[in-house]
């Protein structure tokens, strides 16, 4: 490869549904609250080196509850338009592009982000068991030539086992744990 081509290889920050109500909210933990502060730090230094930050809010509507996942979780959050669905304060002020998913993992963000030739791909964000590893794993399907990282201490998960349970898993898909 080229100087000039090495040059252009950028890599990628994806922050995982750092919401209000994964936060503080109807389904927040102390877990979640905690990490933050070094989700803030990973979104600086990713745009201190000009490499790109996006975002994907979990997007939920008025019906929440009669959909399948509604269903198997029986509480309303993230609901479009509502004070919950909003990034964290201090971490939405950032710029970068959103995708909304209804649902776990985002195919949109994959097909974005397959396009647009990334060194690497890391992950941090809320929540570790149920969208990290789901958006790293359709990542890892994607691009299976491309690292896709997990930074550990830039997620929570449901409980601190399902956390680590993740963690787990997704090492033996070949994502990498940091």
């Amino acid at each position: 490869m080229k100087n000039s081509e090495a040059e252009e290889m950028k890599k990628l920050l994806i922050v995982v549904d750092m919401q209000n109500d994964f936060i503080d909210g109807t389904l927040g933990t102390k877990e979640a609250e905690a990490i933050v502060p070094a989700v803030i730090k990973k979104i600086e230094e990713y745009q201190e080196r000009s490499d790109e930050v996006i975002f994907t809010l979990d997007t939920h509507f008025d019906d929440y509850l009669e959909t399948m996942e509604g269903k198997k979780l029986p509480v309303s959050h993230c609901i479009k338009g509502t004070p919950g669905w909003e990034l964290q304060k201090e971490i939405g002020r950032y710029d970068g592009k959103r995708f909304e998913k209804i649902t776990f993992g985002s195919l949109d963000c994959a097909g974005y982000v397959a396009a647009g030739g990334y060194e690497s791909v890391e992950l941090a964000g809320l929540c570790t068991d149920i969208c990290v590893i789901s958006n790293a794993l359709i990542l890892k399907a994607a691009m299976p030539s491309v690292p896709i990282l997990v930074d550990s201490s830039c997620c929570a998960g449901v409980t601190p086992e399902s956390h680590q349970n993740a963690l787990e898993a997704m090492k033996m898909c070949q994502i990498d744990v940091i």
